[in-house]
């Protein structure tokens, strides 16, 4: 039988061929220095690699981490029984390379340990946490302020309210949020020191996100608390949000790379190339990214070695990657499964969906941008759909396509305001939601894909399906765009844009594939995992 990935047989890849690259550091070595909420494949594609590099490079053995699951206690299972290493297969054109990363020293669930992992952000050695919890992980912060009647919210702020009355609980926190809060009011009342909360996620300005969200949840439990009279806690909550606003720091960052979901082919490559099984294995394009606002309340590992970006400003990158590449990555997952496409890299080979996304950019996109130091947006661009027509990538559309609710806001609607406030019409972008509202009415056909969204119910009564799209589309549009849980007031009360996205429906309708096309059936049946990526 062949092993599996572990401590017990990390010697064996010395003999490993020179495509594979053991740990850059001895990981029975490494201390918990960090703990990581949301621990998926990009974390481990990219915080973590970054990390273990920068712990190679100086020699400070006390940044290990600390993961700490989502939604799903896969990555649990997947890295425990492997002491928590795991490979990154690197996928390439003309080869592969694949990197075994130790610095994930722990992996943990908040279904079973929520209290032991507040424990661990209390404790003096850990000096930051970083997130990567998706959009919707910030219930509702992403978009304006947390949804406080969501049930796992309120579990976890009554959660709050036991430990402000002192009594500790094993109850699990069922949101990240409410796990961050928890973790840090542990250590505001044991050591008290100052610590970094680090947000890795697609959000613009992703560290006053965080904030916002944090403070939003302290301000229901100090009503609360009052409400119900609790002796002391109000007046505890008051020093702890002084605390928070006096010892935490929430720097922004830019995440960049391409991690499509592991597939069986992937598996056996890997496998072949280090003679191991590895169930935690991921794969990640070459490229990668990481900008950080260097505003820290402590220690850091050296990143700022290892090609990460450390700045006083992260806005301008981040805007730039939120609207070029997450806006094209989406729009393309749209077209590219409207069109039968499986993966994003047959999408990029289609002329016409490139030339779609390539005056999106031009017109309404690039207008609204100011480019960072060393970056030409038109280059930047050519070089996004590069990345994506990888054919060693097999990012499927409908992965992408996922969650629109939840990222169109970023990704298109936030560069539509700018362009609507300064007396533009944006066409192209309108062309993009109109990508989106086609796509939502195929999955109510009855050989359409199924809509994976939050919002999926309430998306497909508004939409309905093709037939009734193409029959009124000035309708579809008017009901989708005056939805205020998607849309902002300005383009809600702006007749022009409503108008623009009912006449780009017929264009969109004009691109998509027949349910009868063999390359529709193929996109539809196409099993889709349930992958992660930085897009």
């Amino acid at each position: 039988m062949i092993p599996r990935l572990s401590l017990e047989h990390l010697d064996a890849l010395v003999s490993a061929p020179p495509t594979v690259r053991p740990p850059l550091v001895d990981p029975r070595r490494l201390s918990i220095g960090i703990v990581h909420l949301g621990a998926g494949a990009f974390q481990r594609a990219h915080q973590a690699l970054y990390t273990e590099e920068a712990i190679a490079i100086s020699g400070e053995t006390d940044w290990g981490i600390l993961a700490v699951t989502g939604r799903s206690d896969r990555v649990l299972h997947d890295l425990g029984p492997q002491d928590g290493l795991y490979g990154i297969l690197e996928r390439r054109a003309d080869d592969n390379r694949l990197s075994v990363v130790g610095a994930i020293r722990a992996v943990a669930s908040p279904t079973t340990s929520s209290l032991q992992i507040a424990r661990v952000i209390a404790k003096p050695t850990t000096r930051i946490i970083t997130m990567t919890v998706t959009e919707k992980g910030y219930a509702g912060a992403a978009h304006g302020t947390v949804d406080l009647t969501l049930p796992t919210i309120e579990h976890d702020i009554r959660v709050i309210l036991d430990e402000l009355a002192g009594r500790s609980t094993d109850a699990p926190s069922r949101t990240a949020p409410g796990l961050l809060l928890r973790g840090l009011f542990h250590r505001f009342s044991t050591t008290a020191l100052p610590i970094t909360v680090l947000s890795c996620d697609n959000l613009g300005d992703n560290g006053a996100v965080t904030r916002r969200m944090l403070r939003s949840l302290i301000s229901e439990a100090h009503d609360e608390a009052a409400r119900r009279d609790l002796a002391g806690a109000a007046d505890r909550v008051a020093r702890f949000q002084e605390w928070i606003a006096s010892s935490v720091r929430f720097p922004s960052t830019m995440v960049d790379r391409i991690v499509p979901a592991t597939s069986r082919e992937d598996r056996e490559i890997a496998e072949r190339l280090v003679g191991m099984r590895d169930d935690a294995l991921v794969v990640a394009e070459p490229f990668r990214q990481w900008i950080i606002e260097d505003d820290f309340a402590g220690p850091r590992p050296a990143w700022e070695a290892v090609g990460v970006t450390m700045t006083t400003c992260v806005a301008p990158y981040e805007r730039a990657k939120l609207r070029i590449l997450n806006a094209v990555h989406s729009v393309l997952a749209y077209l590219g499964a409207l069109r039968g496409y499986a993966t994003i890299r047959d999408a990029v080979a289609d002329p016409l969906l490139v030339s779609a996304v390539t005056r999106m950019v031009d017109a309404d996109i690039i207008p609204t941008l100011v480019a960072p130091p060393g970056m030409e947006l038109a280059r930047y661009r050519d070089s996004v759909l590069k990345r994506f027509a990888n054919p060693a990538l097999a990012h499927t559309t409908q992965q992408i396509a996922m969650d629109g609710s939840q990222k169109i806001p970023q990704r298109l609607l936030e560069t539509a305001v700018d362009r609507v406030r300064s007396g533009d019409i944006p066409r192209e972008l309108a062309f993009g939601v109109a990508a989106w509202i086609v796509f939502i009415a195929s999955t109510s056909d009855r050989d359409g894909p199924a809509l994976r969204d939050p919002l999926a119910e309430e998306l497909q009564r508004a939409i309905g399906s093709s037939a009734s799209l193409r029959g009124d589309p000035r309708a579809a549009a008017d009901r989708l765009v005056r939805n205020a849980a998607i849309f902002p007031e300005t383009l809600r009360a702006s007749a022009p844009f409503r108008e623009a996205v009912a006449e780009r429906i017929p264009d969109v309708m004009a691109l998509r594939a027949e349910p009868s096309d063999s390359s529709w059936t193929a996109s539809r049946e196409r099993p889709q995992s349930k992958g992660e990526q930085g897009q």
